[in-house]
Parts: C-alpha cells; sequence; structure tokens
C-alpha cells in the first residue's frame, strides 16, 4: 500500500473527529471523537514510521496509545460527575458549574 493512502484514511478521521468535536453536545460522543483524533494521529506516525524504516515513529504512538488512555480516564470521570450533579451529560450545561 501507498503512504497517501494511509494520509488520506487519517485525514478523514482526523476530520470526522474535529466534526464531532465541534458538533456534538454528549460529552461521550466528546471524547470519542477525541480518540478518532489521536487515532489519526498514531496512523500517520506509524504510516511515516514505516515509510521512512524508523521505529520512532512506533515509539512515539505507544506515548499517545498510553496519553489517550489517561485521557479516557479523566474524561470519562469528570462526565460522571457531571452526571451526578445534572442527571446529563450535556457539555452546554458545564457552564452553570462555576463557583
Amino acid at each position: 500500500m501507498f503512504l497517501n493512502q494511509f494520509l488520506l484514511l487519517a485525514a478523514v478521521l482526523f476530520a470526522i473527529g474535529v466534526y464531532g468535536v465541534l458538533t456534538r453536545r454528549n460529552g461521550v460522543m466528546v471524547l470519542m471523537s477525541i480518540e478518532l483524533i489521536l487515532n489519526a494521529v498514531n496512523i500517520n506516525l506509524i504510516a511515516f514510521g514505516t515509510h521512512l524504516s524508523d521505529p520512532t515513529g512506533q515509539a512515539f504512538a505507544l506515548f499517545v496509545i498510553a496519553v489517550a488512555a489517561a485521557e479516557v480516564g479523566v474524561g470519562l470521570a469528570i462526565v460522571l460527575m457531571l452526571y451526578r450533579s445534572r442527571r446529563s451529560i450535556d457539555i452546554d450545561s458545564v457552564d452553570q458549574l462555576k463557583g
């Protein structure tokens, strides 16, 4: 397979993820969209690492996966606390939690 096929796939995943972050109001859907963005980054890292015959891209992809796992843990904890206090996971109601 060619490098441009992987780059096209990553660009499509990244665009879908950005669209999901900008348009969704559900907290879980926003977290899933962020995961799509991070997966697009991983595809780019591995594709360029394979194309250049350098394992550094795979090492960075492992770090991105670790950061994504931490982000999911913290993000789901925030969504759970939002649900407990508001009985909704609507992102628009977050600004009402001030002070």
